[in-house]
């Protein structure tokens, strides 16, 4: 097969024929000053792949009977200590509430002292550690009917107001929205003055123009509810609640 850059009259030839199921096609290609050329090698026969694993740790593995019924939250963590406590108050009084972290929602809750060994019987956690993003492939087996983004950095807010899904929370995010699912994301700059919790001390921060206006675009997506405050957030997942005819967990513990 011969393609030229030039826009030239150019021939292909197209073969034809049967092909095994588990076939590859070996492409060798030949550079010129004005055309490519491609030569097909011939077709070599490859082992049935085996099944990627449905997530990237052990006790990663959705419940029995979670598949098929969209009867769980999703609850993105990501870089943002901002009310981390409260969001995280929040999502234990969900029934049946699932975490996916990003990297630097890992590193938020080590640092705001939220170990896995105190989160793990409360709920399921699911890590980015994959490039692909196995654990999304539930939501396309109805595990879940809502997908929290709690709290969301400016950064989150950015992706998805952009369609950019390169995390886990994102990568959640933006499949929930082509799913029809609907998403909740509590942004963090969403005020000319910002007061926040650090581990340390209080910290006051005057978020940007730029900020302001991806909050904006964020809200104009499909499917998303843009929440501003723990107050916010705590109202919007009560009408969640609300419309799928389930109530808030009455204990802590």
């Amino acid at each position: 097969m011969l393609f030229d850059p030039l826009r030239r009259p150019h021939t292909t030839r197209t073969i034809t024929g049967p092909r095994p199921r588990s076939a590859v096609t070996v492409c060798r290609v030949h550079p010129s000053p004005y055309l490519l050329f491609v030569e097909l090698l011939p077709t070599r026969s490859m082992p049935d792949l085996a099944a990627p694993s449905a997530s990237p740790d052990a006790d990663d593995e959705p419940a029995a009977g979670s598949v098929g019924t969209r009867s769980r939250f999703a609850w993105c963590i990501t870089g943002s200590g901002h009310f981390i406590d409260e969001s995280m108050a929040l999502a234990a009084r969900l029934p049946a509430c699932d975490l996916f972290l990003s990297a630097a929602g890992e590193e938020v809750l080590a640092i705001y002292k939220m170990s896995f060994e105190h989160l793990k019987p409360r709920f399921r956690i699911f890590r980015d550690k994959t490039a692909s993003g196995v654990p999304v492939g539930m939501l396309y087996e109805d595990v879940y009917h809502t997908v929290v983004v709690a709290p969301a950095t400016s950064n989150t807010v950015a992706k998805c107001a952009f369609g950019i899904s390169d995390t886990l929370p994102t990568n959640m995010f933006a499949q929930a929205g082509k799913l029809g699912i609907p998403g909740i994301v509590f942004a963090c700059d969403t005020e000319p003055v910002v007061v926040t919790r650090s581990p340390h001390d209080w910290v006051t921060l005057r978020p940007r123009q730029v900020e302001f206006d991806n909050v904006e675009r964020l809200r104009a997506i499909d499917f998303c509810r843009v929440v501003a405050s723990p107050q916010q957030l705590e109202a919007a997942l009560n009408e969640r609640l609300a419309e799928l005819s389930l109530a808030w967990n009455t204990s802590s513990s």
